[in-house]
């Protein structure tokens, strides 16, 4: 299948209008999904934000006073004109980026097409309109777990991620083509949120699932460091980046770092050693037969650092999270059977 591109910006025939910060219209893609739905929740409480505009193929959760919902499906070779014919005609000023998926999926194909292409379509509305704000979501975990890593993982380290993973190798291919819209298109404002792992008390994805287990595996000789994002540090993030013009990219973490062994005694887990040799021969079969939902290179992260630096989204952003690690374990045990309504796989857009 040839490749699809961002096509060159074409000067629009209509007119838009003037930019009030005090009447902002915003359009979220991926909007049932929970970063997508619980943004949406953040801004109809906001008297600045005078139309909220939810793209996605299901509702969101969110009740919808200001917001309007817009089907779309991201896959579909019409998306990008969808999208800018409701951007346009609703004259929106920003545009979130959060239909991606929660964890990985044996579906590549349509997975692949959702975030990649899907993103792609997003970029090309965004030219299309001549948007003034791009703000997308991405994960910490683009940089990889590798034995090569630094204690920490800064924004100008290079995106490595986990060849072996589609479900990451997405989300890489994913920043790149909104890196080159950045190029080719300099007016527009373009933020990029990597997220670490997000736990919480409500949000159910792959990552959740994992720690809510009774049983953990461990890989014998290696205890790498731990790092977590709380749910309503995530959503703040992405309210403050919507809020304010912030260009670049930005690591969102939550305060401190745990050894995998002091997280899994924290949360009351079993560990299981498990030799390397054994691991992961015995995680491709149990990934292949849909027993586990977390495929093989997962067991990467169980082995090697993949630990961001958030100091520039405290000192550019002005991004404080609420909740150190050990905080977030705390309110993620104290309620963890009692998960949202919210898909796990919240971009199906």
């Amino acid at each position: 299948m040839p490749r699809r591109t961002i096509r060159a910006q074409r000067k629009s025939s209509h007119t838009k209008a003037p930019y009030d910060p005090e009447k902002r219209v915003v359009a979220v893609t991926g909007a049932h999904g929970f970063i997508g739905g619980q943004l949406i929740r953040r801004l109809e409480e906001d008297p600045r934000y005078r139309t909220i505009l939810a793209l996605d193929i299901r509702k969101p959760i969110a009740p919808l006073d200001k917001t309007q919902f817009h089907r779309i499906d991201l896959t579909m070779p019409s998306a990008d004109a969808e999208v800018a014919a409701v951007l346009r005609r609703e004259g929106a000023d920003t545009l979130v980026h959060a239909a991606f998926l929660h964890g990985p999926t044996h579906a590549n194909a349509w997975a692949h097409e959702l975030e990649n292409i899907g993103t792609i379509h997003v970029l090309n509305a965004a030219a299309e309109v001549g948007l003034r704000k791009l703000v997308s979501w991405s994960l910490t975990a683009v940089y990889g777990a590798h034995a090569s890593n630094p204690n920490y993982l800064t924004e100008d380290h290079p995106l490595n991620g986990v060849p072996q993973s589609r479900f990451i190798t997405d989300r890489v291919q994913a920043e790149f083509e909104i890196r080159r819209f950045r190029q080719e298109h300099p007016d527009p404002i373009v933020t990029v949120l990597r997220t670490a792992h997000v736990i919480g008390p409500t949000i159910d994805n792959y990552v959740a699932r994992f720690f809510r287990s009774p049983l953990a595996p461990v890989l014998m000789g290696y205890d790498p460091l731990m790092q977590f994002l709380h749910e309503d540090d995530a959503i703040d993030a992405f309210k403050l980046a919507v809020d304010e013009d912030h260009p670049g990219e930005f690591n969102l973490v939550g305060d401190g770092v745990l050894p995998y062994s002091t997280v899994l005694a924290m949360l009351g887990r079993v560990p299981i050693p498990v030799p390397r040799f054994l691991a992961y021969p015995v995680a491709r079969t149990l990934w292949a037969t849909q027993v586990l939902e977390s495929p093989p290179v997962f067991l990467e992260f169980l082995r090697y650092l993949c630990v961001a630096d958030g100091s520039r989204a405290r000192s550019v952003m002005g991004f404080q999270p609420r909740y150190d690690i050990r905080d977030t374990i705390t309110d993620f045990l104290g309620l963890e059977d009692e998960p949202s309504d919210f898909a796990s796989e919240g971009g199906r857009t």
